[in-house]
């Protein structure tokens, strides 16, 4: 599939969609193991036509972050499943509970846009903690279309935008 055969609906070309990006991309990375970018993928296209939604596990420096496995969590919007995403909490608590003193933690949420490009909503940048990498995984009629990720520039209090990162394996 390519990047032109990727739905744009309406609303995000509004000034609300296009106000949550900032411009440059970022000079960090997000390298991913070959298995985790698989299994990101995978989880997104098998949860087509909804959003998906789960938390990477790794290890963030200065350079970036390095996700090592990738687990999914369950979407517990029930009422717009086909477009939010809502992490369930108590599965970020097991899987947050499980990690402590093995070196890994969780470093970022991913989730997936159903017939959309990946790139963030203003709710999105609503729920985004500062810190985190935010992979959006786009899936049309089934099929991943392209993943990209985001990086909040600041607090989303103090102004905070996503930012592009680059990424790859």
């Amino acid at each position: 599939m390519s990047k032109s055969d990727i739905p744009v609906p309406e609303r995000f070309l509004s000034e609300a969609y296009l106000t949550v990006i900032e411009q440059a991309e970022s000079a960090q990375s997000c390298v991913f193991s070959v298995a985790s970018l698989q299994m990101m993928q995978d989880i997104a296209a098998q949860g087509y036509p909804d959003e998906i939604c789960g938390l990477l596990i790794g290890k963030a420096d200065a350079q970036g972050w390095q996700v090592s496995e990738v687990r999914q969590v369950t979407n517990i919007n029930e009422e717009r499943a086909a477009d939010r995403f809502q992490l369930d909490p108590s599965g970020y608590q097991a899987i947050d509970s499980e990690l402590r003193g093995s070196g890994q933690e969780i470093i970022g949420v991913f989730h997936s846009h159903p017939d959309c490009p990946a790139k963030p909503s203003p709710t999105d940048l609503t729920n985004a903690w500062e810190g985190f990498v935010y992979p959006i995984v786009s899936v049309c009629q089934g099929q991943v279309a392209e993943v990209h990720c985001w990086v909040l520039t600041d607090d989303v209090q103090f102004g905070g935008k996503f930012q592009k990162l680059p990424h790859h394996t």
